[in-house]
């Protein structure tokens, strides 16, 4: 059985695995339970027309995957935007300066930005509404109400696992709502009557997924991981806010992600050599995955649950001396 990582994953997903999950998937590769059999051989659709109009749809934009989502929605509905659009995401925009649409069929919002590093946790809309949430990145890594929600959606390549499953939790009486043109594969209604077993499933990445959730209850559940990551940002956190502007967080530090953490080096625009520096020490250390989206550049540290509190003080250690030896010309 392994005990520690040649390499630690800080990157954005697909996310690395805790190594308890790790170990028990090798040993059931082969044998599922006892079984004697591979694990491997086990064999928008809400959206309502209001009086013969096209629907609408509430989308709060603070982010790229949001942003996906209000494009990919406009092929099929009325998007309103409910803050105005912007180039440059920096924090959530307060509740009272929002333009909600009254006779929207949803709300949607994505609970956390991996690119931008924006999270919120929590959100307060008129009552009544439906809420749909894209809750990829964050989910398991904080307590959260779902039953203020309509519709919970999750890859699971962030914190439940690995690419090839996505877990949806919706409210029952929004099942057989589908838009007509929403494929069969995607229709929740489909997916209910046939046990999710419509099409075939990606075995593994279930599978995967089962250990990621008895691995976060044998740690003592959600709220276990909720104070753990909170501390494991502050620690990095702490770094960039002390660091003299040698790293620098553009956002607003009511609206940072607890579990994506983008910043520059060397000040607000980065500095190109010192982040390709500090990219290749860092690789040099085995620390992998910290190069920043490509739209934005920079520094990303992604910690989500399968990270330690000790690996998060390596880098932390990595970041400090990093500054120590690489000082400013003011």
């Amino acid at each position: 059985m392994s005990t520690q990582r040649s390499a630690i994953n800080f990157g954005a997903g697909p996310a690395q695995l805790p190594l308890d999950v790790l170990n028990k998937a090798k040993d059931e590769l082969l044998d599922y339970n006892g079984s004697g059999i591979s694990i491997m051989a086990i064999p928008l659709n809400i959206a309502k027309s209001i009086n013969g109009n096209k629907a609408i749809a509430n989308y709060l934009v603070t982010g790229t995957w949001s942003q996906k989502a209000a494009q990919e929605a406009k092929k099929y509905i009325q998007v309103n935007l409910v803050t105005p659009a912007t180039k440059q995401f920096l924090n959530v925009p307060d509740a009272s300066t929002w333009n909600i649409a009254p006779d929207a069929s949803y709300f949607y919002y994505c609970a956390n930005e991996t690119v931008h590093g924006i999270e919120i946790p929590d959100i307060q809309v008129p009552e009544g509404t439906t809420l749909v949430a894209d809750v990829s990145s964050n989910i398991m890594t904080r307590n959260f109400d779902v039953s203020k929600h309509g519709i919970v959606y999750a890859g699971a390549q962030k914190n439940l696992g690995i690419p090839g499953v996505t877990v949806v939790i919706i409210r029952r009486d929004l099942i057989g709502k589908a838009h007509q043109s929403t494929p069969s594969i995607l229709d929740y209604d489909l997916a209910v009557k046939n046990n999710s077993l419509y099409n075939t499933p990606n075995m593994f990445s279930l599978y995967i997924l089962k250990l990621m959730i008895q691995h976060v209850e044998d740690k003592g559940g959600v709220t276990y991981f909720a104070k753990l990551n909170q501390e494991k940002a502050n620690t990095i956190y702490a770094i960039i806010n002390d660091s003299n502007g040698f790293y620098y967080s553009p956002i607003d530090k009511d609206s940072r992600s607890n579990v994506n953490i983008p910043f520059r080096i060397g000040g607000k625009d980065g500095n190109i050599e010192l982040e390709e520096k500090f990219l290749k020490l860092a690789k040099e250390k085995n620390y992998i995955g910290l190069k920043g989206h490509r739209s934005v550049g920079g520094i990303r540290v992604s910690i989500y649950n399968a990270i330690t509190l000790e690996e998060v003080k390596y880098l932390a250690y990595f970041l400090i001396k990093f500054q120590q030896e690489n000082p400013l010309q003011r």
